[in-house]
């Protein structure tokens, strides 16, 4: 049995994340598709959900608001994506992909089978079904996790009953 930092888990999942990256820019390079593992990942989104607004792609995508503007920008100079006002919320922006992105969509798509194809190479579909499943429990568990290590813990008297102005216990209902 191997053993070694190379084994251990957060590295083969970063080891397989960066691969799979290396390996969809160098075919996007080779197709003429002028785009970033992460910008398809932004069109993608935008293709399944179209009028969507930039603040939902970004939490979806787990990035700074600006980064993704950054990233938006290019894909309009590309001619992927449009950006459009909100009907009812002149605040907010809605994002839109183009005609020409429709033949980008189907390409990423080629791009991502064929890598999935090259990833799982002698694996039977079950057992590629079951890394799947195993991937996807344990990124719910680590988002539940940030969730609840984000959100504001009751402090001691609070989860005492005490109440923080007066320091005396407050009536239970």
């Amino acid at each position: 049995m191997r053993s070694g930092v190379g084994r251990g888990f957060g590295f083969l999942v970063h080891d397989v994340s960066r691969l799979i990256k290396r390996r969809f820019e160098r075919q996007a390079r080779q197709m003429g598709l002028p785009i970033t593992r992460q910008q398809a990942a932004v069109v993608l989104n935008i293709a399944g959900s179209e009028g969507v607004s930039q603040a939902e792609v970004a939490t979806w995508l787990g990035i700074e608001p600006i980064a993704l503007v950054r990233m938006l920008d290019k894909l309009h100079e590309e001619g992927l994506v449009e950006r459009r006002s909100h009907p009812t919320d002149r605040r907010v922006r809605t994002l839109w992909l183009t005609p020409a992105a429709r033949s980008v969509v189907t390409q990423i798509l080629a791009i991502n089978k064929a890598i999935r194809e090259e990833a799982f190479a002698g694996m039977p579909a079950h057992a590629r079904d079951t890394v799947i499943d195993i991937l996807d429990g344990i990124k719910n568990n680590l988002a539940l996790k940030e969730e609840t290590d984000d959100a504001p813990a009751a402090s001691a008297a609070e989860r005492e009953g005490v109440d923080r102005h007066t320091g005396k216990f407050a009536a239970v209902s």
